[in-house]
C-alpha cells in the first residue's frame, strides 16, 4: 500500500509561480512512475506530467510544456512539481499519482488546491 500526500497549493496572482511536493510512504517508491493531474470545477482530470522512477524520463501535458517541472527525490521519497508563469487557467485540484507496475495509476493523494487570479 502507497500512501500520497500533496502539499503547497494555495492562491497565487497570474505569472506567479508554486512549487507542490507530494510525499510517499513505502519503502519501494523508488521503483514507481510518479505523475501529477489535476480537475478543475466540472471538467474532467487531466493528466500534466509524470516521471520515471529513475528521474530519467519526464512527460508533459502541451498545455504546461515549457511552464511546469517535475521532479523527483527517492532519497526523501517525495516528488516536486514545479509551476511558473501561471494561468488562471492553470486553477484546479491536483493530484498526484504512483504507477507501481508501469501500466496504471494505482495510488493517489488526496489533493491540493492552486488557485491562480488574473
Amino acid at each position: 500500500q502507497v500512501q500520497l500526500v500533496e502539499s503547497g497549493g494555495g492562491l497565487v496572482q497570474a505569472g506567479g509561480s508554486l512549487r507542490l511536493s507530494c510525499a510517499a510512504s513505502g519503502r519501494t517508491f523508488s521503483s514507481y512512475a510518479m505523475g501529477w493531474f489535476r480537475q478543475a470545477p466540472g471538467k474532467e482530470r487531466e493528466f500534466v506530467a509524470a516521471i520515471s522512477w529513475s528521474g530519467g524520463s519526464t512527460y508533459y501535458a502541451d498545455s504546461v510544456k515549457g511552464r511546469f517541472t517535475i521532479s523527483r527525490d527517492n532519497a526523501k521519497n517525495t516528488v516536486y512539481l514545479q509551476m511558473n508563469s501561471l494561468k488562471p487557467e492553470d486553477t484546479a485540484v491536483y493530484y498526484c499519482a504512483a504507477d507501481p507496475n508501469g501500466w496504471s495509476w494505482d495510488y493517489w493523494g488526496q489533493g491540493t488546491q492552486v488557485t491562480v487570479s488574473s
